[in-house]
Order: structure tokens, then sequence, then C-alpha cells
């Protein structure tokens, strides 16, 4: 097939002739992206001020240092991982490691920070400054082959963030059936967290990427259709899912230290 530099073709020097803004969406995806992995990064250190009044930051969620407080373990999970792990450092700096690595080697932030960070390519109709392109055959980018096995590592932590949320319906007290501000923003955290993690494209292609006849798998059949309707909003649930449990650390850290007030509705 002929290239652009192909004999007869035309050379065009200029790397781009469109004459939009089109830096604008990769500055953009650069900024957020590196906002977050610096607040990730201090918070993961940081080590302190992740629990408070039943709610548990999804940053730190499970706890599993034995530098972990007490009320923040699930059902005293903390000794028996302290002894495996011998971790005595935050516990966010082992946790953080499976959500981060779902989120880099999904298929749509591999486009956003390929764009924003390697400017591979920075833009649709854009020429990359790269003179040889690997694509994911080579180290580094081959370990993004591990996608679908950080996909089932994130499922499990999505379940026991759904039980955090669950547990934040208890008041100081330790009663159920109260119903705060913190609340509301883990439920929306961890509902935020599995559509974008049922919307995944591993997700779909797990449920019937292969099946060779759909009417001998109806309840996989309407799974995969339901799944496949989720998968438009994947980039939109990726953004709205990053914001929202960033927010959701923001909030516990903050009631945690004292700084805002954790109101009860009932």
């Amino acid at each position: 097939m002929s290239g652009v530099f192909s004999p007869g073709r035309a050379e065009i020097k200029e790397r781009t002739l469109r004459t939009d803004k089109w830096w604008l969406q990769p500055l953009a995806t650069f900024g957020v992206l590196f906002s977050f992995v610096i607040y990730a990064t201090f918070r993961a250190f940081e080590g302190a001020y992740y629990y408070a009044d039943h709610l548990i930051s999804p940053f730190y969620s499970p706890c599993l240092s034995e530098a972990c407080v007490p009320e923040a373990v699930i059902g005293g999970f903390a000794p028996v991982s302290a002894q495996i792990f011998n971790f005595p450092l935050s516990p966010a700096l082992i946790i953080l490691i499976f959500p981060l690595g779902f989120r880099m080697t999904c298929y749509y932030y591999r486009k956003a920070y390929y764009r924003a960070f390697w400017m591979s390519p920075p833009a649709c109709a854009v020429a990359e400054p790269h003179k040889k392109y690997t694509g994911e055959t080579r180290q580094p980018l081959i370990l993004q082959n591990a996608h679908r096995w950080f996909f089932y590592a994130g499922l499990v932590f999505n379940v026991i963030l759904t039980y955090d949320a669950i547990i934040s319906f208890k008041n100081k007290e330790g009663e159920w059936g109260h119903m705060s501000v913190g609340s509301l923003v883990l439920v929306f955290s961890t509902t935020m967290l599995w559509l974008y993690s049922l919307s995944c494209h591993t997700c779909r292609h797990t449920i019937g990427g292969r099946l060779k006849h759909f009417s001998k798998h109806p309840v996989r059949y309407k799974a995969w259709t339901t799944i496949s309707k989720l998968n438009h909003s994947h980039a939109l649930f990726a953004w709205i899912s990053l914001f929202a449990v960033a927010f959701a650390d923001i909030y516990v850290r903050q009631v945690a230290a004292g700084h805002w007030t954790n109101f009860y509705f009932f």
C-alpha cells in the first residue's frame, strides 16, 4: 500500500494542515491525568485520614497493611495480611497497583495517554514525532496484554467498595439505617466504577466474544447486548469514575481530618 512519501504522492512538510485548536484535547487530557497521578501518589504515601464515621477511602480499601486503622479493616483481615505482606507502610501502596493497572491498560485510556503523553499521534491528521512505530509488540507496551487480568482484579475491588458503600449507612454509633452525605458520595463513586468496569471491552468479550451461536446461549446473549450498550459510553464512564473516586477520597480525607462535617439526612 502506498504511503505518504511514496513516489508520485505529494510530500507535505507541515506536521498538519488542521487549522483548529487540535492541541487542546491532548493538553487537557495530560493535565487531568498528570494531576490525578500526583494526587494519588501523595495520598498513597500520606498513610492517614482515610477512615471516619464508617467511611473509608477507596484508595485505602481493603486495608491490607499492619499500619491500618482497626476500624477500616474488613473482618479482621489485616493481621493475616500483615503476616503475609509484612508491610508496615501505607496500605494504599498495595491497593492502588490494581485499579491503576486496570486504567493504564484500558483500551480507552491507552488512546488518551498515548496521545497526551507520547504524542503517538497527538491528534487525528497530525503527524507524530516518532520515526518508528512498533505498537504494543515490545517492552514495556507489551504488558498492555495484562489488561484482562487487571479487569478481573478490578471486579474484586468493586465488590469490596460496594461493601464499603453499604457500611457507610451506619451512623457514628454503628447503628444501621442512617444515610449521610458520605454515603451518597461512596455510592456514586462505586456505581461509576461498576459502570466503567462493565462497559469495558474486555467485559464485553468475556461475556459473549467467543460464542459461535447466540441462539444456544440466550442468557449470555442478553447480557452481551446490555454490555454492548454500556460499551458505547465507556469513555464517559472512564472519566466520571476517575473524578468520582478522587472526590470520594478527598471527601473522606476532609472528614477524617476534621475539615468537613459529614452531615446525616436521617
